[in-house]
């Protein structure tokens, strides 16, 4: 099982991509939660990260696990985020 977590700063962006990719069958789960920045007590300064778990693939740096890396990184990109790279294919 591999997850990546995908970081949007705006909650409706990161619902939109989450909807596109729950449409898609080869993903176990995939969710939006916030995540308050460390040190910030105002509630807007909130990025919210759509979690993706891929239970099928169990190599994180096997060709397929970074091939969807580079799709997870272009389609946050595209939407104004950014894939955690220091949290994506976590085991």
């Amino acid at each position: 099982m591999i997850e990546h977590l995908m970081v949007f700063p705006d909650r409706d962006v990161a619902e939109e991509v989450a909807d596109q990719l729950s449409d898609d069958d080869e993903f176990a789960s995939v969710r939006v939660v916030s995540e308050a920045l460390a040190g910030e007590d105002d509630a807007e300064d909130v990025d919210w990260v759509v979690h993706v778990v891929v239970d099928t693939i169990d190599d994180p740096s096997g060709a397929v696990a970074r091939g969807l890396a580079e799709r997870f990184t272009a389609l946050a990109e595209e939407n104004d985020g950014w894939l955690d790279e220091d949290r994506s294919s976590v085991e």
